[in-house]
Parts: structure tokens; C-alpha cells; sequence
């Protein structure tokens, strides 16, 4: 029983730094704005607005992918839009790629206090990014103290954040922009604990998840995971429909199909999935070094496995 009890926790613990990493992208996307619009994107009633710069950077990483751009417009956001929690969020998210633990951490705990602030006058979005807040110490955590040591106390984190995410849902449960922070988390979980169902967490992006962009990635990432690369392709291409310029979706979209190829034993799936890495890295410039670094180690793989499966 007790070996029973902590295998999952195991599971959990190395995992959610994974978790946190999805969910900050979501956290950094919550806002993506119609370029032709200022308006919250999420909901067409009881609309919320954020700040131009935050609006922005928003743009600058899920329109065009373009992190440099983003990181200037977050520096103006911070002095003019000091109220915004996804603001922090998106800087502690760029900490987090960078592998700037100081960073993360000061931007995590703004996360989390400006969300609880956000409470008394938005209870629905100040719960939201407290969710996020706590989500982003538990990163910090696992980062210092690593996973063995972190565990304990990150996954009392992680229930703090499922308790704000749940007074968010008391408000209303059909909130869009919450079903598509708390979707993502759902699907990550989901997809690496044996016991978790994906159905529910994909159903949930899919009915009630906005914008339809995120959604759509956020289902095609599941379905990969999954190992249902037909599904996963099919809802990547209807994100990159909406995000044409972003080379993140480029990326994405060769992940699957290197991974279909390889199922499949199919050259011309692996050759496609080079040509979208090769539209990734066409615009490495903007992207973190990291991330450029992976999208260009996956590539030599999917070279290799080409040039041996001619062989």
C-alpha cells in the first residue's frame, strides 16, 4: 500500500516540471488578441482588458513567435501596467526558458500576489493566476532543491493551485480562459499518470477552451503524447491555420510527423517533418538559444533516420 501510494507521487514530482513548463506557455498565452481587435479575446460577454504592452507581447510570442520582440514590450508592460498578474506571469515564464532561477522566483511570487490582489475586485481571474503563482513556486522548488528533495513540497503547491483553479470554476464553470489554463494542466497530467483520463481534459479545451488557437495546440500536444499522431496533426494544422508566422507551430507539427514517420516507417512523413523544422529555425533569431538548440538536435535525428531508412 504504501509503495502503491508512492510511485504516483514519483510520477508527479518528475514530471511537473514538465507541467509547470506547459502551463506557463498557457499562462503566457492566456491574452492572444485578434490583431484587428483590443477586446479580451476569450469572451464576447463580461469582457475583460489588459494593458497595450502586455497585449503586445502576447502578440509578439503567439502571432509571430518572436520572444526578443516580447521580452522589450514585458519591460514597458511592468512600469505601466504594474496591476496585470499576466504580465509576471509571461516574465517568469521567459525565466524559466532562460534557466534564470532568480528571476522565475521574483517573477513567480509577483504572479501570486498580484493575482490574490486581483481577488477582491476579479475573483474569477485573481484565483486564476494565484493558481498560476503557486504553479510557478513550485517550479522554483523542484529547480533548487531538485526532485527527490523538492516533492513534498511542490505537490502541497499543486494542491493549492487546483484549490484556486476550483473557486474560479465556482464562478463559473464555462469560463473560457479558465477551461484553457486548467485544460492544459488537466492533459498534462493526464497524459503522464497512468491512473488520469485525457478524454475529460481534452473535451474540456475543446467545448469550452478560447481562443481556438490554444485550444487546438493544446489538444494536438495531447494527442502526440498520446501517440495518436493522425489526431495530433489534425489539430496542429488547424492552429497553424490561425498562427501561420509562429515557428513554434512549425516545430510542433515536424514533432508529430517525425513521429508518425517513424511509426510508420514512412520517408515521406520524415521528409515533411525536416521541411517544418527547417521553417522552425528560419526564424531561430527570435527564439530562445535553448529552444533552438532542441528543434536543431531534433532535426539531425530525423536526417538520420532518413538517410538510414534509404539505406
Amino acid at each position: 500500500m504504501t509503495e502503491w501510494f508512492y510511485a504516483p507521487q514519483k510520477i508527479v514530482s518528475a514530471r511537473l516540471g514538465r507541467l509547470a513548463q506547459a502551463s506557463f506557455a498557457v499562462a503566457i498565452a492566456l491574452m492572444w488578441v485578434n490583431p484587428s481587435l483590443a477586446a479580451d479575446p476569450f469572451r464576447t460577454n463580461d469582457q475583460r482588458k489588459i494593458g497595450n504592452k502586455t497585449e503586445a507581447a502576447f502578440k509578439a510570442i503567439f502571432q509571430q513567435g518572436n520572444y526578443k520582440q516580447a521580452e522589450l514590450y514585458l519591460q514597458q508592460a511592468e512600469s505601466s501596467e504594474p496591476n496585470e498578474p499576466l504580465a509576471y506571469a509571461m516574465k517568469a515564464s521567459l525565466a524559466y526558458v532562460n534557466k534564470d532561477l532568480s528571476t522565475l522566483d521574483t517573477y513567480s511570487k509577483k504572479t501570486l500576489e498580484t493575482g490574490q490582489n486581483l481577488i477582491a475586485v476579479d475573483p474569477l481571474r485573481g484565483n486564476l493566476y494565484a493558481a498560476v503563482g503557486h504553479f510557478l513556486q513550485g517550479a522554483v522548488i523542484l529547480q533548487r532543491q531538485g526532485t527527490l528533495n523538492g516533492a513534498p513540497q511542490a505537490l502541497t503547491l499543486l494542491r493549492q493551485v487546483y484549490q484556486n483553479l476550483d473557486k474560479a470554476e465556482a464562478i463559473s464553470a464555462n469560463d473560457p480562459e479558465l477551461n484553457l489554463i486548467k485544460g492544459y494542466m488537466d492533459l498534462i497530467l493526464a497524459v503522464n499518470l497512468p491512473f488520469a483520463n485525457p478524454e475529460q481534459a481534452i473535451e474540456r479545451l475543446e467545448k469550452n477552451a478560447s481562443p481556438q488557437y490554444l485550444a487546438n495546440r493544446g489538444v494536438a500536444l495531447a494527442y502526440r503524447d498520446l501517440k495518436q499522431y493522425s489526431q495530433a496533426l489534425e489539430y496542429a494544422n488547424r492552429a497553424l491555420k490561425m498562427t501561420s508566422d509562429n515557428p513554434e507551430m512549425y516545430y510542433l507539427k515536424a514533432q508529430i510527423l517525425q513521429e508518425q514517420g517513424k511509426k510508420e516507417k514512412s520517408k515521406l512523413m520524415i521528409t515533411e517533418a525536416i521541411a517544418n523544422f527547417d521553417k522552425a529555425l528560419a526564424k531561430k533569431s527570435q527564439l530562445p538559444a535553448s529552444l533552438v538548440k532542441q528543434i536543431e538536435s531534433e532535426r539531425r535525428s530525423a536526417t538520420n533516420r532518413l538517410n538510414n531508412t534509404v539505406r
